[in-house]
């Protein structure tokens, strides 16, 4: 398993709501996306690879709670399928009504308070600080 970068407990406190059955999956699953969007980000981490700055790791712990929040509030699970289908189903598996092209898979679908979170952390891709 990967860093992850919020508890349960932060993720209740950011949506006022009691976190999820499955907070830590959620939680999992947007720390990936976080990470997917700070590939070029540079920042001091410690031997487990988790940022040491107390700014980085509140911007990272919003971050991840924003896309929770986001998925939650889009219905979507975490895998992504409800960004680029219509109706998804689980079992047995059903999709219908795609909503992106088909050709590329590696953009993360951001949640816009979780871009922002990096944004004003100096964390995304060209921001010099």
């Amino acid at each position: 398993m990967g860093r992850v970068y919020a508890t349960p407990e932060q993720l209740s406190a950011w949506t006022g709501q009691p976190a999820p059955a499955d907070a830590e999956r959620l939680l999992a699953r947007a720390s990936e996306d976080v990470d997917d969007a700070l590939l070029t980000a540079c920042y001091a981490t410690d031997a487990a690879g988790m940022p040491t700055d107390p700014a980085i790791v509140q911007a990272l712990a919003d971050a991840t709670c924003a896309q929770v929040e986001y998925q939650l509030a889009t219905g979507d699970d975490g895998t992504g399928a409800a960004a680029r289908w219509g109706a998804v189903s689980i079992g047995p598996v059903s999709l219908s009504d795609r909503r992106d092209d088909g050709q590329s898979t590696d953009d993360v679908d951001l949640a816009p308070r979780a871009h922002r979170a990096l944004r004003r952390a100096g964390l995304l891709p060209g921001v010099i600080w």
